[in-house]
């Protein structure tokens, strides 16, 4: 743990240049802020604050990416009279895969984290963490109840949002494809007839298959014209670190689809809360046309046997999502 300033100095502002390498202190309101940058004293403090809902809720997947980036973390915390009373989890990101230029406090995991929350023990000290909170300062895919609780206090604008695919009431993919139009559901049972035919070999929990995953997604990416996030190595550790923690927290599985000799699709499924999430794929859809639809019938299918109550088809549309699932808003809070 690192150490207080000299008390001559704690009412001097916070240089928000760059992280402290050590705790910072000064006072707003009668109120102690900190900042924390030590990761066992951040994972304490994760832990004290979150309830784990949802997949990144949880330490370990947040982890995961801190592991392979090894970004400053930022934690800001709000005490008083010795009480931790809110946190802001943020880290310093200084070496964008995409964008070098691109320097910025984000939540501590990055923008790769989704239905994000404020920590705190009363909604009112959310505003006062974000208005000492360091520049420039980019919070993405916040949760749609955490702006309605600060609505009025916090002016937030909206991201893009996720996909959820409610389950309750269904008993196979046969009764979700009732509920889409007719040309839809035509084609979606096309493309899966098609894949059928093919004999496919379904394997599970397989995960020297991530291999295979970002070989696959890095090739469809490629075809696309576009750069995909698998060709920063620090993300290929860090989709090793989520399988690796798996068990601690959240459960993960893996879904590869085999016709012949080939792989045609390869899924990474982390579960928590009865949720199955749909966090990382790859596909051969220039062999095997429709196997990212019969991928998600197929996971309909099998989040149902499991037990699960809904898919999490996580944020971005890709040009497909939007056709077959409802969107959840997400939004964002943006400081210069």
């Amino acid at each position: 743990m690192g150490q207080s300033p000299d008390p001559s100095e704690k009412n001097k502002k916070l240089k928000i240049e760059e992280p402290l390498k050590e705790f910072g202190v000064f006072f707003i309101l009668k109120h102690k802020i900190l900042v924390v940058s030590n990761i066992r004293e951040c994972e304490r403090l994760w832990r004290e604050f979150s309830q784990n809902l949802t997949l990144f809720d949880t330490w370990e997947f947040r982890f995961a990416f801190y592991q392979a980036y090894r970004y400053q973390p930022y934690f800001l915390v709000l005490k008083k009279n010795g009480e931790n009373l809110a946190i802001l989890p943020l880290w310093y990101e200084d070496n964008n895969f995409y964008d070098k230029k691109l320097k910025r406090y984000t939540w501590f995991g990055s923008d790769w984290q989704e239905e994000n929350k404020f920590f705190a023990k009363n909604i009112d000290y959310v505003p006062i963490l974000l208005s000492v909170a360091p520049t420039p300062l980019y919070l993405n895919a916040i949760s749609q109840n955490e702006v309605e609780k600060l609505r009025g206090k916090v002016e937030f604008k909206e991201d893009e949002p996720k996909y959820v695919l409610n389950l309750k009431g269904f008993k196979n993919h046969e009764d979700y494809l009732m509920t889409l139009k007719k040309n839809t559901r035509r084609n979606l049972r096309k493309d899966r007839n098609r894949i059928l035919r093919q004999n496919p070999e379904i394997v599970i929990d397989n995960f020297s298959d991530l291999d295979f995953l970002i070989e696959l997604a890095k090739k469809r990416f490629k075809e696309k014209g576009e750069s995909v996030d698998w060709d920063d190595p620090r993300r290929v550790e860090t989709f090793k670190n989520v399988i690796k923690f798996s068990g601690r927290s959240y459960k993960v599985r893996m879904i590869k689809v085999k016709i012949g000799k080939k792989v045609a699709g390869v899924d990474l499924i982390c579960i928590l809360n009865k949720t199955y999430f749909a966090t990382k794929c790859g596909y051969n859809i220039s062999e095997f046309s429709g196997i990212g639809n019969f991928v998600n019938l197929y996971e309909i299918d099998d989040a149902i046997k499991l037990g699960m109550e809904k898919i999490d088809f996580l944020q971005n549309n890709y040009q497909w999502k939007n056709k077959y699932f409802p969107p959840v808003p997400l939004y964002k809070f943006e400081k210069k």
